[in-house]
Order: C-alpha cells, then structure tokens, then sequence
C-alpha cells in the first residue's frame, strides 16, 4: 500500500513536470519559462533528492531535442543531442533545484514566490556570465561582463514572470491535487524505509 502510495505520486510528480516542460511549445514572450519553477517544485515534492535534480533535468533535455529537432531544425545541420552552452543553463537549473531544497521545505505561498525570485537571479546571473565568458563579442574584462548583463536585462522579465507564473501553476495545482486526492500527500519516508 505505501510503495503504491509513493509510486503514484512520483508519477504524478513526473507527468506534471514532463507537461510543464514541454509547455515551452505554447508561443510565449522570450525567456517565459517553466524551467526554473519545474526545478523548485522538482526540490519541494520529490523524497529521494536526486529525483529532484534528475527529473526535471531530463524533461528539459527532452523539451530541448523536441524544440532543437522540430521546431529549430533549420537551423542546425545535424540532429542536435545538446545546443553550445547548453552547460550554463543546466547548471543554473542544477542550482536553482539546490535552492529549492532549502527554501522550500515548507512550502508557503511566501516562500514559493521566494523561490521563484531566487529561481530568476541564478537563472539571470549564472547564463549571462556563460554567455560572456570566452566570447568574441564581450570583451573578457569586468566592463564587458557588465556590458553582457546590461544586454541580457530585457530578457530579465521574461524569465521573472515564467518563474513566478509556472511557479503558481505548479505548486497550486498540486496543492489542489492533494486536497482531492488524499493518497498525493507526503508521507514521513524516514520511518517506513
């Protein structure tokens, strides 16, 4: 009964995390994302930890074959495992999921919107250093690396109201979820393993 229990919410968990990821298709303003909030609410509901970095990661690699693969495809030569520099957005999304451990072990409406604002600065700090690091069109000194900031500031709105509004989106629904089907709710895992 427990491992049934567990089993359906962590399918559950997955199916809402795989559909949000590839909910990137929806026409959306640059940088509306779900990616950083699949990453909180991945570090809020998962048990085992390593679910909650792994789960949301691969539904973003597989949201980015399908986008690279299809909707892109003209623009790359060959099937396209990974995009150049794709690194820096994984790690961010890698550290925002190591955030969310920490900033969600309860979750409150407060500390979602924390979450997600803490989501959009990593997002912003961590991919707009990549973007400058090692590039031909920033000069490699601190003013370039604020110039390469300074570009990517427009696209600073777009990933805020993704966060906030994928974080809404996910953590409401399945609060809603949890109230109509019991069986959803957390269990104490320490004592039944």
């Amino acid at each position: 009964m427990i491992t049934q229990k567990i089993n359906l919410r962590f399918s559950v968990l997955t199916i809402i995390i795989l559909f949000c990821a590839f909910s990137r298709m929806i026409p959306h303003i640059p940088n509306f994302s779900p990616l950083g909030a699949i990453g909180l609410f991945g570090a809020a509901y998962f048990s085992k930890k390593w679910q909650a970095f792994l789960i949301p990661i691969i539904a973003t690699w597989l949201s980015d074959l399908f986008i690279n693969n299809v909707i892109y495809a003209q623009y790359y030569t060959e099937f396209t495992w990974f995009y150049e520099g794709f690194y820096w957005q994984y790690g961010s999304y890698f550290l925002i999921t190591l955030a969310g451990i920490f900033i969600l072990k309860k979750q409150t409406p407060q500390r979602v919107i924390a979450g997600a604002l803490v989501s959009t600065a990593i997002f912003f700090l961590i991919t707009n250093f990549g973007c400058w690091f090692g590039s031909t069109i920033y000069p490699q000194n601190f003013g370039g690396l604020l110039t390469c900031y300074a570009a990517g500031i427009p696209f600073l709105k777009g990933t805020l109201f993704g966060d906030l509004f994928y974080s809404v989106i996910l953590f409401g629904t399945f609060a809603l979820l949890q109230t109509k089907f019991p069986v959803l709710r957390g269990i104490n895992y320490e004592t039944r393993n």
